[in-house]
């Protein structure tokens, strides 16, 4: 019992310091510190030098710095602005017509950056100026993107799919392939969104462009080829056993810096200004890293593992009960942690008691994906509220609700997988045979 009130004592402690402002790798180490140095015997300067050489110095973590800077390096190019003159002909004709932009604008250069808070700024600076010149009501352009944004996290490759995969031990390969038709059904569900807002508000629709030939759109997705030549080399390395996902990571930062050298876009201001970028966010994750595993550690000892297992087991519930638990816990987790610390504080905690109630470790990592991008729009620590309010100069209170109806198809995505867990395990499956 002590042990309970200890660490529910240092949970509070933590949100304490969180909310103080103070960086989140500092708060999880300081938290880490205090808890091991008043109420464990172990020695605390051997365990927290090995537990931060540990959680950072592994291969697979070598791939996250690599997709950061691909991500940057087609952020400052012109090859994303080239996605949006490759795309609208071919989505004019839809209802909600260029609105789909973001969509699959979003789904396009997720399967490029690995990152919901890259593919928000990048997708969000061709297509927002775009639908408002356009005459594209505000709310609609902006919860959409916000929606779709998340894509990043659930189209492969995805840091927090790293992150996972390096702190459950799961073949990050595998996690790949499962998150893929996962982000796909997303995807539709956020284009038939549209299609039912459009349906609905012919009125706030604008006018089509003037048609174009099948021939013409054919001619405009030439420059959609050197996004789609990319994703063949990072993905096809993976899937075909080529390269492994710290290999593809590299190929791909090869592969940006050799299109963007190709299209001109490329100069030494931007190379550094991208590799300075990816430095400094890799840093901040890796910080958070570093004090996720301490605290774990630290929480170790003093037992809230077992505890928090040995509660939700006395819960007795079933499978269902147990998932709809979780969705709660990191929605409310969200409002307070960005997503790769929800992940590295709770899997190993977590697992214990999601392997017992017989969840695949495979399907359990695109359900923390999913719950994950539903905490990107939920504030008040929602990293693409911070972007779009960046971008758009709005409060994050309105750019939430128009991302409200998004946030309820991700719910809807999450009950899809539970009920066919098949969509997640299935192409892994086959690849494996």
């Amino acid at each position: 019992m002590m042990d309970l009130i200890i660490a529910v004592a240092l949970v509070v402690l933590l949100f304490a310091v969180l909310g103080s402002g103070l960086w989140i790798g500092l708060s999880l180490l300081g938290v880490g510190l205090i808890g091991m140095e008043l109420f464990t015997s172990r020695p605390v300067g051997d365990s927290m030098m090995l537990t931060i050489w540990g959680s950072t110095s592994t291969w697979t973590l070598t791939a996250l710095p690599l997709f950061l800077w691909m991500g940057e390096i087609l952020f400052r190019s012109h090859l994303s602005d080239n996605m949006f003159k490759g795309l609208a002909p071919w989505l004019d004709r839809l209802p909600g017509r260029l609105l789909h932009t973001n969509v699959v604008g979003c789904t396009i250069f997720a399967a490029i950056s690995g990152s919901s808070a890259a593919t928000c700024a990048t997708i969000g600076k061709i297509t927002l100026p775009e639908l408002k010149k356009r005459g594209y009501p505000d709310d609609i352009s902006v919860g959409t993107l916000a929606g779709a944004s998340t894509l990043g996290l659930l189209i492969p490759p995805s840091i927090i799919m790293i992150v996972y995969g390096v702190a459950a031990n799961v073949s990050i390969g595998k996690l790949f392939l499962a998150g893929i038709i996962p982000g796909l059904v997303l995807g539709a569900l956020f284009m038939g969104y549209i299609v039912v807002w459009a349906l609905l508000n012919k009125d706030k629709v604008p006018a089509p462009d003037a048609p174009t030939t099948f021939v013409q759109k054919l001619h405009a997705s030439r420059f959609l080829i050197p996004v789609v030549s990319l994703i063949v080399l990072v993905l096809g390395g993976i899937y075909t056993g080529i390269a492994t996902a710290t290999e593809a990571a590299a190929l791909g930062v090869a592969g940006s810096l050799l299109l963007a050298t190709i299209e001109g876009s490329l100069s030494w201001e931007r190379f550094k200004d991208g590799l300075v970028a990816a430095c400094r966010v890799y840093c901040m994750i890796g910080l958070i890293l570093a004090g996720a595993a301490f605290l774990t550690l630290s929480m170790g000892f003093i037992g809230l593992p077992r505890h928090l297992a040995e509660f939700i087991g006395s819960l007795h519930l079933a499978p269902f009960a147990l998932m709809v638990l979780l969705v709660i816990f990191f929605i409310v987790l969200g409002c307070f942690l960005d997503g790769i610390s929800m992940v590295v504080l709770t899997i190993a905690v977590l697992l214990p008691t999601v392997q017992a109630a017989g969840f695949d470790l495979l399907w359990f990592g695109i359900f923390i994906v999913l719950v994950v991008e539903m905490a990107q729009i939920t504030p008040p620590v929602g990293f693409n509220l911070f972007v779009l309010q960046g971008l758009t100069r709005r409060e994050v209170t309105w750019i939430a609700r128009t991302a409200m109806p998004l946030f309820f198809l991700m719910l809807v995505a999450v009950l899809i997988t539970y009920f066919a867990p098949d969509i997640v395990l299935w192409l892994p499956h086959q690849m494996q045979n």
